[in-house]
């Protein structure tokens, strides 16, 4: 009897151990992508070590773990579901043992508990510590910048639970509600935590939208557009006179001292943006036939595959919610995976999920970006400050954590929540789930219906502009002649 309980106890060991070197492992790959992805986009500074560099890297290595928490929180879904998937597909395979259910809610409490940390502790640390200087009067250092951040960061917290703290006492005040305001761990933090998850997922509300109507318009600036009743070479060489004139206007100006400075500086601006669309001009008369007829209309009719699949699923989930109680998305506790499979197609389904998964948080970091609200957070190559870095972590943080429960939400998976993303109050409230899927098929389709409109618009536009190139070009050799006489 004691051999079995100590290989019980041998085998729960080695699971646990197992477990944490596959968490640290998948948390290393993480911490390293995301470090070469904000040291792409960090302002180069000196070499020379200082105070200043000292408190840089710090926030460096902060912000990089908060995006690598971001990163686990995108993966945390669709990792769980192809583990399902796959446990359901080789139960008794002995290579994959270590992939249980243990592991899964092992992951989802790490990504939850990493969520809550950066989000309250890490970020406002490195931003509070970045912009700190010490208190006047104190000797300058690191000791004293730490000391003001944590003092800071006190004060922060005071306000932050005086907020909650009178949000919940006018929300609910019954004599239990009244109790419950003074314990913090039990209360406090999964109310806060709730709310921030309500923020985000209205956030995403907000940006997965415009992101998929703004992904129509990205792909077709990295892609080559077939050629449809336009002449390149024509558009071509009215380019080249432009470019011509304004070349001579520059080196008549360059003779003359008086006309330097910003009239210069204007037409040197237009010369290159002549050059520019000149270099977009042959890029399209250069590619290859398949390019412009095969890959184009491909691409994007993939893109509308996907908005319109996701548009259809809520659809289908509005159904479900009218008439099942058993779609509103509810937290599990239960430790059992691959019993059960979620999908109705199984495995093709679940690989459809996943896909709309990865393609919405996509869209909605693209959409986040485009809003002009957010605009000033657009990330530069080599140039970003560590202050912007801070932001844009904090932003895909709150986006990434919402986006197991916006697809839960929404429908796009069966699968429930686990861990503390399964706890949030709001979700237990029918008319808020369904206003949020009401309204995130409504604008998506609003969205895709102007996008779509008004590139028919410009195109057509477009086309009646192509036959007008003729007389422009006549119009500017002429006044290229006039200007060099």
């Amino acid at each position: 009897m004691e051999e079995d309980d100590v290989t019980i106890r041998e085998q729960n060991f080695h699971s646990q151990v197992r477990e944490y070197i596959i968490c640290f492992l998948l948390f290393a790959v993480l911490y390293i992508v995301s470090y070469c992805i904000i040291t792409r986009y960090k302002r180069k500074s000196d070499d020379h070590e200082d105070e200043d560099a000292v408190v840089n890297r710090i926030s460096l290595y902060l912000c990089t773990f908060t995006l690598a928490v971001s990163g686990g929180a995108v993966f945390l879904l669709p990792f769980s579901i192809i583990s399902n998937e796959i446990l359901l597909s080789f139960p008794k395979n002995y290579y994959i043992q270590w992939l249980n259910g243990s592991l899964i809610h092992g992951l989802w409490n790490l990504v939850s508990l990493f969520s809550n940390l950066c989000l309250f502790v890490l970020m406002p640390f490195a931003y509070f510590f970045l912009e700190s200087e010490g208190f006047a009067g104190s000797k300058k250092g690191i000791r004293a910048r730490i000391l003001e951040t944590f003092v800071m960061l006190f004060l922060l917290a005071l306000l932050i639970l005086g907020i909650v703290w009178v949000a919940s006492a006018l929300i609910d005040n019954d004599a239990a509600s009244m109790e419950s305001l003074y314990d913090l761990w039990e209360f406090y933090l999964p109310y806060l935590y709730s709310c921030i998850s309500l923020m985000g997922g209205l956030l995403l509300l907000m940006c997965t939208p415009v992101g998929l109507s703004r992904m129509f318009t990205i792909m077709g600036q990295l892609l080559v557009k077939p050629t449809i009743l336009e002449d390149l070479d024509e558009q071509i060489y009215c380019i080249h006179l432009q470019e011509e004139a304004l070349q001579r206007r520059l080196n008549g100006s360059s003779s003359h001292t008086y006309t330097r400075g910003s009239f210069t500086h204007q037409l040197n601006k237009e010369l290159d943006n002549f050059r520019n669309q000149r270099n977009k001009l042959e890029r399209r008369k250069k590619a290859s036939g398949w390019e412009k007829n095969l890959l184009y209309p491909m691409v994007m009719l993939i893109l509308l595959a996907g908005t319109t699949i996701s548009v259809i699923m809520v659809v289908l989930n509005i159904l479900y919610l009218l008439v099942d109680e058993t779609a509103m998305p509810k937290g599990s506790t239960d430790r059992g995976i691959g019993n059960t499979s979620l999908s109705t197609f199984g495995v093709a389904q679940a690989v459809l999920e996943i896909i709309l998964m990865f393609y919405l948080m996509v869209s909605s970091v693209v959409g986040f970006y485009s809003l002009r609200v957010f605009e000033g957070l657009t990330p530069r190559n080599d140039d970003t400050t560590m202050t912007t870095i801070i932001g844009c972590c904090v932003s895909i943080l709150v986006l990434s954590s919402a986006l197991p429960v916006m697809s839960r939400t929404l429908g796009i998976t069966r699968f429930d929540l686990l861990g503390d993303f399964g706890r949030f109050n709001w979700l237990g409230n029918f008319y808020i789930v369904l206003s949020y899927n009401l309204l995130f098929a409504v604008v998506t389709t609003l969205c895709l219906v102007r996008k779509f409109t008004s590139a028919v618009r410009e195109e057509l536009l477009k086309a009646l502009d192509s036959t007008t190139w003729s007389d422009k070009m006549e119009e500017i050799a002429a006044r290229s002649n006039v200007l060099g006489d």
